[in-house]
């Protein structure tokens, strides 16, 4: 006999965990300290990740929504969560389902989907699938309190600001953006009482792929390194299938947007079935009333998807070695994500690892559990030792710096939260601004690497080249969200911006930025040192040129003719883009323009010095700080 749940008026919103998945989603909640799925009156966790926009303004989410999708592809919206933070213009979002976009909206770059007389974004999207979340775990729970909801490793700052505004949409109060792989590890962890080890979690959903390396110590959860493809997942293994099939039925050629469809959720069920039986029989309508049929065995379905499987091995490699391990140095291998449960996936694993990996716990619910063991922390609704989780930044975040140099201030791996400070100073004389240009990935030079976001700080007074002291302070949040602020250390004007641009990395960029930093590191690194030192050799020039303007008459006929020809010399190798003839000619202009800045510096204490006694000056020299090597870019009414 089932036994009915007490409510009790005075208790306290209870947290939840949330799995936003791009197949399915999932709430869960701890009860007696362990967590658990909510289920849905047909019995089951999973919430498909499907929202219809119904004609007259209704809106259909989950099973409901999934039983439209033959019929109303373009308006029956599925798989959302791998347009979240992409852009409009982004060729690979045409690719991705057989929807109409509608054009963005003001400066703004962000998808949008025509539903009948309406555009709306993948946030919007999203909101609706959290908001019958929270609707059922309402019905579970009568209140509902925060709520942390889990993305995956790679997403990055568009990203989660993306599923951090779906949740504010929706209604939630979001306590916490957690990555997917350590919230599986965290479920593992707590819920199987392992207090030490170095685990990878290998997570292979619907729409990404994550691969994390931690260490666990007696519940302090490490990330040593992180890594994944944003647009690698399951959809990828049905988009396979569902090619093949329309190409076996000749209608590969411009196929319609409902027999696209039809052949997509043909795909998605015999991948399902093939998961225990070794064939299936796939049959797709064409228009019509034709019915295409075949039978599809488990080995040519495992052929025709190896390379979307296969496509995880050099990242989880790179992890590996991120992580400073080989593979048997790992005590154990957890399993996330639905798509792992095909048996292809699970051998390449295996040999991957070269160990059986961990899957006691249900792969498609582990993420929300550990999600829902996160929000009980956050909550103080716990009993027994809190867990710390330390999560990593995916990619280095740093500025653009005179020459085009990206400076590093946060590298990838750099263990969140955390907060960096570097101090700039100006380049040019009079300058009253700086431009803060804001980059993300692994080159030399800002403009190979991702541009994150500019801001401008003005109304710096007019001083010389070198004076100002713009300190630079980077804020990556627990979610894993940036804020940077500049502050003018003379003056005290300061900036700040949370750093939200309305599209993200492609995960193609993504993958592209890591392997041209190793492919071209010796380059960059060359392109670097030529880029400082054409910069040295500007500010060197400029230097000279402004002292020979205010005293050049303390140099007789001979040493202004070689001090001229030096400063020629050295243009010249600016020209010619030559590392080692500019540092020679800058030498040689150093040498040239001594007897200058010594008469220069004897004329500036004689007139310093006059009427004064020499105790007046001790006071002020004291403690004097040196300026930083590193300058920032002046604003475009400077330059």
């Amino acid at each position: 006999m089932a036994l009915l749940q007490i409510f009790d008026p005075k208790a306290k919103p209870a947290p939840i965990g949330i799995d936003l998945g791009t197949t399915h989603s999932l709430v869960a909640r701890v009860v007696d300290n362990r967590p658990e799925c909510l289920i849905t009156c047909d019995g089951s966790p999973l919430l498909p990740s499907v929202v219809h926009y119904m004609e007259h303004g209704g809106v259909l989410v989950g099973s409901e929504a999934l039983r439209k999708a033959a019929l109303f592809p373009k308006e029956t919206l599925i798989s959302v969560k791998r347009f979240m933070g992409r852009g409009a213009d982004d060729a690979e979002t045409r690719r991705l389902g057989p929807y109409t976009f509608v054009g963005a909206e003001g400066a703004s770059n962000t998808v949008r989907f025509q539903v009948h007389q309406r555009a709306v974004t993948p946030v919007e999207v999203s909101a609706e699938i959290l908001r019958a979340l929270k609707t059922r775990a309402e019905e579970t729970m009568r209140t509902v309190g925060g709520a942390v909801i889990t993305v995956p490793a790679y997403f990055d700052d568009a990203q989660r600001q993306a599923t951090r505004d779906a949740g504010r949409l929706a209604g939630l109060e979001v306590l916490r953006l957690l990555n997917e792989p350590t919230a599986a590890a965290l479920a593992y962890g707590l819920d199987k009482g392992r207090t030490k080890g170095t685990f990878a979690v290998y997570d292979f959903g619907g729409g990404t792929f994550d691969i994390t390396v931690l260490v666990l110590d007696d519940g302090v959860f490490e990330v040593r390194a992180t890594g994944g493809d944003a647009q690698l997942g399951g959809d990828d293994i049905d988009r396979a299938l569902a090619g093949t099939f329309l190409s076996e039925m000749n209608a590969a050629e411009a196929p319609s947007a409902e027999l696209i469809r039809v052949a997509l959720l043909a795909a998605r069920a015999a991948k399902h079935a093939l998961t225990d039986a070794e064939e299936t029989e796939v049959s797709i309508a064409r228009e019509g009333g034709e019915v295409w049929r075949t039978t599809l065995t488990r080995a040519r379905f495992e052929a025709l998807v190896a390379p979307v499987v296969e496509r995880t091995g050099p990242v989880v490699r790179r992890a590996l070695r991120d992580a400073g391990l080989k593979a048997e140095a790992l005590d154990g291998v957890i399993l996330v994500g639905g798509s792992t449960r095909v048996p292809l996936v699970r051998r390449f694993v295996e040999t991957l690892f070269q160990q059986t990996p961990l899957a006691d716990i249900d792969p498609d619910q582990v993420v929300a559990l550990g999600a829902a063991i996160q929000a009980n922390l956050l909550a103080g609704d716990h009993d027994g030792e809190e867990a710390l989780i330390l999560d990593v930044t995916p990619l280095s975040l740093g500025l653009e710096t005179m020459g085009g140099i990206a400076e590093k201030i946060l590298p990838r791996n750099t263990t969140i939260p955390a907060g960096r400070a570097q101090v700039f100073t100006t380049y040019a004389d009079n300058q009253t601004g700086f431009v803060v240009h804001v980059v993300q990935g692994e080159r030399e030079l800002a403009a190979d690497n991702r541009s994150l976001a500019r801001f401008t700080l003005k109304g710096i007074p007019p001083m010389p080249a070198g004076a100002a002291r713009l300190e630079v302070t980077f804020r990556v949040d627990a979610d894993g969200l940036l804020t940077v602020r500049a502050h003018e250390q003379t003056t005290g004007v300061e900036q700040s911006i949370e750093v939200t641009p309305s599209y993200g990395l492609h995960a193609d960029d993504i993958e592209k930025m890591l392997l041209d930093s190793f492919e071209h590191a010796e380059d960059d690194l060359q392109v670097r040192q030529l880029q400082e030192r054409i910069v040295e050799a500007e500010q060197v020039i400029a230097a000279t040129e402004k002292a020979l303007t205010r005293d050049g008459d303390l140099l007789d006929e001979d040493e202004r003719a070689e001090l001229d020809g030096a400063l020629g010399a050295l243009r010249g190798a600016i020209a010619q883009r030559n590392k080692e003839l500019l540092k020679l000619r800058t030498e040689g202009l150093d040498r040239a323009s001594l007897p200058l800045a010594e008469r220069r510096m004897n004329r500036a204490v004689r007139d310093a010095m006059k009427g004064h006694a020499l105790q007046e000056f001790e006071e002020q020299v004291k403690d004097r700080p040196l300026h930083p090597h590193l300058v920032a870019a002046p604003t475009p009414d400077d330059a």
